[in-house]
C-alpha cells in the first residue's frame, strides 16, 4: 500500500530513529564510564553488553517477521517503548548491590534495550526500501538516514559522558527516559497513516534465511566487519584511554569522563559524516549495482591493514606515551573513514539485493548478522584486552577486518 506522503513518512521516521539512537549512544556510554570508574574489570565490563547483542541476534530475526504481520510503524512504536522502560527500570539499579548482583541487573537491561534498538533499526531501514523514490533514490536515501543516525549516536555518546559527569548516573538515566517518552508522543501523532511493510497472512516464521545467496554473503561480511569494529571499539580503547588520560583523583576522572566521551563521540559523529557522503565518494549515483558491489570488496580489503600497524604501534612503544595517544586518534580515525564506506556499500547492497515483498525478512536477517558480529565482537574486546592488551584487541581487529574482506569477494562470484 502506498503512503500518502513518502517523504513526511521518511521525516518522521528518521527523527524517531535519530531520538532513539541519541539515547541509544549515551546509554552505552554511561555504562560503560560508570562501571568501569567502579573498578570492573574489562570483562566484566564486557559482560554488560553481551545479552545486549543477544538480544539484537534474536530480536533482528523475529522483528522482519513481527512487522511483516503488523506494520513497519507497529515494530518502530514498539522499540522506543521498550527502550523507554529499560531506562526506567535501569534507574533503580542500587549502588549497594555486589559486582554480581549488578552484572545480572544490568545485563537484562541491556538486554531489553538490545531488543528496541534492533526493533528501531529495521524498521528505520526497511522502510526506506518501501519509501524511497525510484532512479537512483535509494543509495542517497539509505546513506542519509544511515550516516545521520551515527552523527546523532556519536553526540548520545558525548552527552552520556557528560550527564555522567555534571547529573550522575541516576538523573542520567531518569532524563533520557522522559525525553524519549515526549518522543514517542509526538511520533505517534506525526507519522502518516499507511507506513507499509505488512506481508500476506501466511508467511511462515521459517522463511528467516534469504533465498538470495548474495543476501547470505553480504550478511556474513557484515558479521565481520562489526566484529573488527567492536573489538576495540566496546572495552579496549575507552579503557586503555581512560587510565592514560585520567590521574586517579576525582576531578581526574571527571575530566577522562569528557575526553574519553569526546573520542568516541567524534568518531561516531565522523563515521556517520562519511556514510552519508558514501554515494560521492564511490563516485556517483548513476553506478551500477555490480559497479558498486566491485568497490565494496576493494573497501573492504583496504580496511584490514589498519588495525595490524595500531597494533604494532602499540608494542614498539611498549608503554603509553603522548605520541602513541596521537598515533592511535589518528588511525582510528582512518579506520572509522574506511570502515563507514565499508557499512555505507553494505547498508544499500542489502537493500539493493533485498525482494521489496520480503524486505523485512531480508533486512532482520541481515543485521541479525551485524548483531552476532557485535556480540563476538564485545566478548573478545573484554577477553583480548584482559589477556594481551590494546595490541591483542587491535590485532582481534585485524583478523575479523580480513574476514570480512574474503567473505566480501563471494559476492563477485556468479
Amino acid at each position: 500500500m502506498a503512503v500518502p506522503n513518502p517523504i513526511r513518512a521518511y521525516a518522521a521516521v528518521t527523527a524517531a530513529y535519530w531520538a532513539f539512537m541519541l539515547s541509544d549512544g549515551a546509554l552505552r556510554m554511561l555504562v560503560l564510564l560508570q562501571f568501569n570508574a567502579l573498578g570492573f574489570s574489562p570483562v566484566q565490563l564486557a559482560w554488560l553488553f553481551l545479552l545486549y547483542e543477544v538480544a539484537g541476534i534474536v530480536t533482528n530475526l523475529a522483528a522482519g517477521w513481527l512487522a511483516a504481520r503488523f506494520g513497519l510503524a507497529a515494530t518502530l512504536y514498539a522499540g522506543l517503548a521498550l527502550q523507554i522502560g529499560a531506562l526506567v527500570v535501569l534507574a533503580q539499579l542500587d549502588p549497594a548491590w555486589s559486582v554480581t548482583a549488578s552484572v545480572v541487573f544490568v545485563m537484562a537491561v541491556q538486554g531489553v534495550s538490545g531488543v528496541a534498538k534492533d526493533l528501531a533499526k529495521m524498521s528505520s531501514k526497511s522502510a526506506v526500501k518501501l519509501l524511497a523514490p525510484a532512479g537512483g533514490g535509494l543509495f542517497r536515501w539509505v546513506a542519509w538516514l544511515t550516516g545521520s543516525k551515527n552523527a546523532v549516536k556519536g553526540l548520545g555518546f558525548f552527552l552520556g559522558a557528560a550527564l555522567l559527569a555534571l547529573a550522575g548516573f541516576t538523573a542520567a538515566v531518569w532524563g533520557m527516559a522522559v525525553v524519549l517518552a515526549l518522543i514517542l508522543i509526538a511520533v505517534l501523532l506525526f507519522l502518516p497513516k499507511g507506513l507499509p511493510g505488512r506481508m500476506k497472512g501466511d508467511e511462515a516464521w521459517s522463511g528467516w534465511r534469504s533465498r538470495d545467496p548474495r543476501v547470505n554473503r553480504l550478511s556474513l561480511a557484515r558479521l565481520f566487519l562489526f566484529g573488527a569494529r567492536d573489538v576495540w571499539f566496546v572495552v579496549g580503547i575507552p579503557v586503555y584511554f581512560q587510565m592514560v588520560l585520567s590521574d586517579g583523583t576525582p576531578d581526574g576522572r571527571r575530566a577522562a569522563f569528557f575526553l574519553v566521551g569526546g573520542f568516541m563521540a567524534l568518531w561516531i559523529i565522523a563515521y556517520g559524516a562519511v556514510q552519508a557522503m558514501a554515494p560521492r565518494i564511490l563516485g556517483g549515483k548513476t553506478q551500477t549495482e555490480a559497479t558498486i558491489t566491485r568497490k565494496a570488496v576493494q573497501w573492504a580489503a583496504a580496511l584490514v591493514p589498519i588495525p595490524f600497524a595500531l597494533a604494532l604501534a602499540v608494542l614498539v612503544a611498549g608503554q603509553p606515551a603522548p605520541w602513541l595517544t596521537a598515533v592511535l586518534i589518528g588511525g582510528l580515525l582512518f579506520f572509522g573513514f574506511v570502515f563507514a564506506v565499508n557499512s555505507s556499500v553494505h547498508s544499500y547492497l542489502i537493500l539493493a539485493f533485498g525482494q521489496a515483498e520480503r524486505i523485512t525478512r531480508d533486512v532482520g536477517f541481515y543485521y541479525m548478522a551485524n548483531a552476532a558480529g557485535r556480540l563476538l565482537g564485545t566478548l573478545l574486546s573484554g577477553l583480548s584486552y584482559q589477556i594481551g592488551g590494546l595490541p591483542l584487541c587491535l590485532a582481534c581487529a585485524g583478523v575479523m577486518a580480513a574476514a570480512s574482506w574474503l567473505a566480501a569477494r563471494r559476492l563477485l562470484v556468479d
